[in-house]
């Protein structure tokens, strides 16, 4: 799964959890966020390494 579509996941879970007072529910949305963000951050290092890579060859 992208970081993207975890953090939609995560934003969708939070928001289920607050409206129906489900606690575990809202944190794992938190979770999914956090863990969303940190994939699309490695996607971008990752991108930014191989443009430097093939801008060397």
């Amino acid at each position: 799964m992208s970081g993207t579509s975890d953090k939609i996941k995560g934003r969708v879970k939070e928001a289920v959890g607050a409206l129906t007072d489900d606690k575990r529910l809202k944190r794992e949305g938190k979770l999914d966020q956090a863990t969303g963000k940190i994939k699309k951050t490695v996607e971008r290092v990752v991108d930014k390494a191989k443009n430097a890579v093939n801008r060397n060859v």
